[in-house]
């Protein structure tokens, strides 16, 4: 049997279709991009903030943590988004992970609904920044964006967690396939208390 190197291996068609033009200008095309990452299946989080920017969220799957020392997130946020102005203006964010029995509420917050109305889908409080806090989420996490960078059609926006919700029970709501789907997960720990 033989054994193909990296380097040999043939292109796959959607690789030649980005490569037609040649090896200087090969890319991948977006199209490719966007069904390769539909296979990807990430956690669903609403992303909410309020202040002088005012109230507004949107449903996010582009979340990752980035450190443990400061506790920091990476949120992504399209600048073509509704929330995006609103965003932009405020100091603050709050990540609620979604569990697997609020698809609804995140539907709301990903499609064409109203602002308002999307904030209509859920039971909310506040922690320290202000933002709106999903009562029944898995967690919460209340930041503060200390930096944002622009990257293609998205700012890459970094969150310093100032604060946790208490941890809700359920299981895990995943985004893939361009649908939701639930991931089983055990009980919630306790929080570690701080050191």
């Amino acid at each position: 049997m033989s054994q193909t190197r990296p380097s040999e291996a043939a292109p796959t068609s959607v690789e030649a279709d980005a490569c037609a033009v040649g090896a200087d200008a090969c890319a991948v095309a977006p199209g490719a991009f966007r069904g390769a990452m539909a296979r990807v299946a990430s956690a669903v989080h609403l992303v909410t903030t309020d202040g002088a920017g005012g109230r507004a969220g949107f449903t996010a799957s582009s979340v990752c943590s980035v450190s443990d020392g400061p506790p920091t997130l990476l949120v992504c946020i399209n600048r073509s988004s509704s929330a995006y102005a609103a965003v932009s203006a405020n100091e603050g964010l709050c990540v609620n992970t979604l569990a697997h029995d609020q698809a609804g509420v995140a539907a709301a917050f990903g499609g064409r609904t109203p602002m308002a109305a999307r904030f209509e889908a859920g039971t909310w409080t506040t922690l320290i920044t202000g933002a709106p806090a999903l009562l029944g989420a898995l967690t919460a996490f209340d930041c503060r964006i200390v930096g944002r960078h622009p990257v293609g059609t998205h700012d890459v926006l970094y969150c310093e967690v100032v604060g946790l919700a208490e941890p809700g029970d359920g299981h895990g709501l995943v985004y893939a396939d361009r649908g939701y789907h639930t991931v089983p997960l055990g009980a919630a720990a306790p929080r570690e208390a701080a050191a």
